[in-house]
């Protein structure tokens, strides 16, 4: 069904102005300092928090701070927490890796930084 023409066949003049939607915020993006960043994400990482919580109590979405967490880590600025046990020493187990026929099984006691160099190795090998 086409729109109704008026007879005299005029042109409208339509002036647009570019803005926001009516729908959209009346805020544009928030700017958060990087040290707000930084002391958001610390807080995610303590053992047993609820990132979702913490960014409902900041006002954000919880993808938000979940995506401020994966780059801080990818960076190295942060490391995970592990949680803490009843005797003070760190949860034991065994994590087996296969790569390439090769099988690797690492304790809790071998450190992040000293297994990318073995993966890398066992990689390239």
């Amino acid at each position: 069904m086409s729109a109704h023409m008026p007879s005299d066949r005029s042109f409208q003049l339509l002036e647009v102005v570019p803005g926001r939607m009516e729908s959209s915020p009346a805020v544009g993006r928030r700017r958060w300092p990087d040290e707000t960043k930084a002391r958001i994400v610390e807080e995610t990482l303590a053992p047993n928090a609820n990132v979702s919580a913490i960014a409902r109590r900041y006002g954000m979405a919880p993808s938000q701070v979940f995506g401020w967490r994966r780059k801080a880590i990818a960076n190295g600025q942060v490391g995970r927490r592990e949680a803490p046990t009843g005797d003070g020493e760190a949860v034991g187990g065994v994590i087996e890796v296969v790569i390439a026929g090769a099988t690797l099984r690492v304790g809790h006691e071998v450190g992040e930084a000293h297994l990318r160099r073995v993966l890398r190795a066992v990689r390239s090998a």
